[in-house]
This record gives structure tokens, sequence and C-alpha cells, in this order.
């Protein structure tokens, strides 16, 4: 049996992750109470034929009974029992801005501020993240992406860890994206605008990634970056760290920028122990202005 507990952040996506294991064949149950935890592993390891997979959701609306699961953890783990935890998590700003969008109430913000709710939440739930196999941060996850995630640790069992990198392209005239961990600028390649038949064009288009990696510069940035990249992402891993934003900027976000970010994520998307997106901000910033 692979029993999977679920767990995390309320308003980051923990309720979506159980639809989607039950999609992938577990038999998932949310809320369950803590005290009824152990007898009901117990009943579905005596009927283990029926049923293989197992998906348990907890979180913080098990009330003072959370604590008492850190027992029923360390018991098993004394007894060899398997079991696996999957804890979804994303920034207090992006659950704010959800509870908001909801008009939901934060379980534990009482009359007060959600934000006082989270940081309650986030010290309780210390533990249990402290302790999971895989964490993922949904920040800036869209629920297909979530999925593909989900796949790749559970049908695929993959090497997951814990660490989703975000490849973004952007125009420096918009400004530069207020998450990104890692700013690169590639203004000093060719600028394919200036070209009467490429500056309607994108950098998604092959003319004009041929143009801005015209000379071989554009190569040789590249083989550098990959370098720095391949030594930085592990050792952000170790660190801890779960979401990676790489922005790479030029003047307008439509050229240069988009051809070198989507060269650095095939390059990256080559490694499956890690989750992985692409990102053009402003690509289509011209036509919108103008509309």
């Amino acid at each position: 049996m692979r029993l999977v507990i679920v767990t995390g952040m309320s308003g980051a996506g923990k309720t979506i992750a159980l639809k989607i294991l039950e999609d992938l064949g577990f038999y998932c149950v949310d809320n369950l109470p803590i005290s009824l935890i152990e007898r009901f592993t117990k009943l579905i390891e005596e009927n283990s034929q029926d049923i293989q997979n197992v998906a348990l959701g907890i979180d913080i609306r098990s009330g003072e009974e959370l604590s008492d699961l850190g027992r029923i953890l360390d018991g098993w783990k004394a007894e060899h029992m398997p079991y696996e935890i999957l804890f979804l998590d994303a920034s207090d700003e992006i659950l704010v801005k959800r509870y908001k969008e909801s008009r939901r109430k934060h379980p534990l913000a009482g009359a007060g501020r959600i934000d006082q709710g989270i940081a309650k939440e986030r010290s309780r739930l210390e533990f249990l993240k402290k302790a999971a196999d895989y964490i993922i941060d949904t920040s800036k996850l869209l629920t297909k992406e979530l999925r593909q995630e989900l796949e790749k640790i559970f049908i695929e069992d993959k090497n997951y860890q814990n660490l989703f990198v975000t490849v973004l392209s952007f125009g420096f005239k918009y400004g530069i994206p207020g998450d990104a961990d890692l700013v690169f600028d590639v203004r000093f390649l060719p600028n394919p605008y200036y070209e009467e038949d490429l500056r309607y064009h994108t950098g998604e288009e092959k003319a004009v990634q041929d143009f801005v990696k015209q000379g071989g510069t554009a190569d040789e940035f590249l083989a550098k970056l990959y370098d720095m990249l391949e030594f930085l992402i592990p050792h952000y891993v170790e660190e801890g760290k779960n979401q990676l934003v790489i922005a790479i900027g030029c003047t307008g976000g439509k050229h240069r920028s988009v051809t070198i970010a989507g060269e650095v994520y095939r390059r990256l998307a080559a490694h499956d122990e890690w989750g992985i997106k692409l990102e053009h901000r402003d690509i289509d910033q011209d036509r919108r202005r103008k509309g």
C-alpha cells in the first residue's frame, strides 16, 4: 500500500491536489479526524487487495488534534510502515490574494487579519513541512502544471527535489519582475527590432532566433549561463528553496529575451528532478498597448 499524507497551507491547493490524486487512482479521504487515522490505515491494510494507493488530506482544520499526528508518524516510523508527506505551499502574498478573491475567512484569523491567520498556520504546520518528502509551491502554478508535477512524483516515480523553476522573459521598459531571483540582461545581443522584416515578429520564431544568435555571442553566453545554473540550482535545492525564478530581459521583452529564455528552458527541461515552466511576460505588450 502507498500511503500519502496530503497537507499544507490553506489556499495552497490541497483540495485540487486530492482531486488530481483521485484521478491518478488514489483512494482519497479529506479531513479525517486524527484520532481515526490509525484505525483507518489498519482497515485499509487488511483490504490491500482492493485499495493499493491512499491519500489522506490533513490540515489545520484538525484543530488541537493536529499535534497528535506527530506521535502517529513516529509510531509508523518505529513500525517501518511506509508513508509519504506531500506539502502544498504558497507565498503569503498569494495566499492573502486567494482568500480575498474567494471572500473566504481564514480558519485561524478569527476577528483579525488574514495574514495573522496565515502566520499562525505556518507555525502549527512547520513540523509537517520539515518532515515532508515533497514540497510544491503553487504560487505560480496552474492546475495543469500541478497535475504534471504530481504525475512525475506518483506515476513516473521521478527523483523530485522540491524545486520549481520558472524561466521568465521580460522587457526592462516594463519593469523588472518583482519575484525574480536571478536577472540576466541580454540587451547586448543583436536586436531584431531594427530589422523591418522582424520587428513585428517574436523570439518564438526561427527567423528572429537566428538573428539574435548570429555571430556566436548568444551561444557563448548560453554556455556560460548553463554552467552557472547547473552549479547554482543543486545548492538552492540543498538550502530548501522551493521556487526559483530566472528572469531574462531585453528592452521590450519580445525578441532577444524570448529567444534566450526559450533556449534556457529547453536546456533545463532535460532535468526531470525539478519542475520547470516557461513564461513570456511582455511578448504581447506592444499589441496590448496598441489595442
